[in-house]
């Protein structure tokens, strides 16, 4: 399922500290020439051209270390954003030294309780939660949690943020009952503090649907989804990228319902806004295409599912590189795809890469291999290959042991 989740922070906002020192250093030639490449990068990303903004990322980072010294907090703001860059290619070794040499130069900067200092720790422990690495990334999600406690108090908007993300955490490895009150605490905070009709408050109504959709309970998950749909369309017009983030989710909780005709032509708005607004090869519209085709596939409309699954594929092919965990993850839906057809010989070199794919990005023991072991076996299963898919199985649960995951039912 191409759902969204929303991290609630000041991660990934270009420039954020480097904004104000470039207007203090005036008519700075060099500086100023740092600041439009930050501000060119920042463009490029919002387009999912990743590879394009990384260049001028560095050469604002070089920039700034020659002109302010390397222990520059401007120098930190410029490692954050090429980490961010790198995190959103699946580089995430090349993203971790960055994310922790800012750390460290905020930390002696700026001091240990800067707000700086817990946008980076946001930003760290989010890499950690995209490599599945939970028991490194929950005491930094802590850390940033108290720093925003101390500097505003328990209901300030960065303690919000906080408790989202930690919820993320926990929503990720299963753990519901312990995300649900901390995804509930950061709404009230917020529907407290801020106008009803605040972005944030569309991002937590959004993530608290995502966690009852996860459980099956689709009655609670849909208003929320609503809600937070009309909060986005009054704010920011029909066509905003948001806008189909949020009508995305939505589609999903009716296909996952079965409710298909009202599924079909949500997808094909968001799929319509994507194009428009983020162009047609954008990892995002990937995602609302591989929606579509497992729509179609439920449907057993496999040729309609198979021309959306391959597009999706070939866009993350083209944008993230042929080794991006996101190009497993449609790899293992177009083999699915294939073994619902009985194509077999089409579906296992497939499941073969997307595992491949997986294990070398993230390491054999990450979450998002777990899934791709399981349906892999069901397949070997298929085929009479049972000793194999009982060795999948094993390590599947064994994954998820290790990283604190809750097995889903069967």
């Amino acid at each position: 399922m191409s759902l969204a989740w929303v991290a609630l922070s000041t991660a990934f906002v270009f420039g954020a500290v480097s904004v104000a020192s470039v207007r203090a250093a005036g008519p700075d030639a060099a500086l100023a020439e740092a600041q439009r490449l930050t501000e060119d990068a920042a463009e490029l990303r919002s387009s999912g051209k990743f590879a394009e903004a990384a260049p001028l990322v560095q050469r604002a980072l070089a920039i700034r270390e020659k002109a302010q010294g390397p222990e520059h907090p401007d120098v930190a703001a410029s490692l954050d954003d090429l980490a961010g860059l790198y995190r959103s290619q699946g580089k995430y070794r090349e993203a971790e030294p960055l994310y922790r040499r800012a750390l460290a130069i905020e930390e002696r900067s700026l001091g240990p309780d800067h707000p700086a200092v817990a946008t980076t720790l946001d930003n760290l422990a989010g890499l950690f939660r995209s490599q599945g690495r939970y028991a490194e990334a929950e005491p930094l999600y802590l850390r940033a949690l108290a720093i925003g406690d101390r500097a505003q108090g328990p209901s300030g908007a960065d303690v919000a943020a906080s408790l989202n993300n930690i919820a993320g955490l926990y929503h990720a490895q299963g753990k519901y009952a312990e995300a649900e009150p901390l995804y509930r605490r950061a709404l009230a905070i917020n529907e407290k503090t801020l106008d009803p009709q605040h972005q944030t408050i569309a991002a937590n109504l959004n993530n608290l649907a995502l966690l009852y959709a996860a459980q099956g309970r689709f009655a609670e998950a849909e208003p929320l989804q609503r809600r937070a749909l009309a909060i986005q369309e009054r704010a920011l017009g029909p066509d905003h990228p948001d806008v189909a983030t949020s009508l995305n989710n939505l589609a999903e909780l009716n296909r996952a319902q079965g409710k298909y005709a009202e599924a079909e032509p949500q997808y094909q708005r968001v799929l319509a806004i994507r194009e428009k607004r983020l162009g047609r090869e954008h990892p995002a519209v990937a995602s609302t295409l591989a929606g579509l085709a497992e729509l179609y596939q439920a449907q057993g409309k496999y040729a309609e599912a198979e021309a959306r699954s391959r597009r999706a594929l070939a866009i993350l092919e083209e944008t993230l590189g042929p080794e991006h965990p996101d190009v497993a993850a449609a790899l293992d839906g177009l083999a699915g795809l294939y073994e619902a057809q009985g194509k077999y010989l089409q579906a296992e070199p497939r499941y073969r890469r997307a595992l491949a794919i997986m294990e070398k990005a993230l390491g054999p023991e990450h979450p998002a291999v777990a899934p791709i072991l399981e349906n892999f076996a069901a397949f070997l299963r298929k085929t009479n290959r049972s000793t194999v898919a009982q060795e999948m199985e094993a390590r599947a649960r064994a994954i998820r042991a290790r990283r604190g995951e809750i097995v889903p039912a069967n």
